[in-house]
């Protein structure tokens, strides 16, 4: 699945060319929610829309990672991502993420508050 999960990637950033032209803000994803993701969009942060969703038909289970690829034309570090719940549709966002300096998010959920908070390494 992990495999499928990295040709969405490409896919759903128009990137299908060699692994040599990664772009320096490729990262990993790290879901430690309690449960599973149903959809993950990464856009430029002065972007007004949503690219597509980067899973595709695919879930990201809890527990599970994914490396988010970029090819080395991509200009901009800083970027938005948004999350998308599989059990009842929720979201969290994040914005203005500097995936030039970025190489890991990881995603928690926090059940008492009912925030999701990610941190950046």
């Amino acid at each position: 699945m992990k495999s499928l999960l990295l040709a969405s990637a490409f896919l759903a950033f128009g990137f299908l060319g060699a692994a040599q032209a990664q772009g320096k803000q490729d990262f990993e994803l790290v879901n430690k929610t309690g449960y599973d993701l149903s959809q993950l969009f990464v856009s430029p942060a002065k972007s007004d829309n949503w690219e597509d969703d980067v899973l595709g038909d695919d879930e990201l289970e809890d527990g599970d990672s994914m490396n988010v690829h970029f090819s080395g034309s991509a200009k901009t570090c800083k970027w938005d991502i948004k999350v998308v719940y599989s059990e009842d549709d929720s979201s969290a966002v994040w914005h203005d993420i500097n995936l030039c300096e970025v190489s890991k998010v990881t995603l928690r959920y926090n059940r008492k508050s009912g925030d999701t908070t990610a941190t950046f390494d």
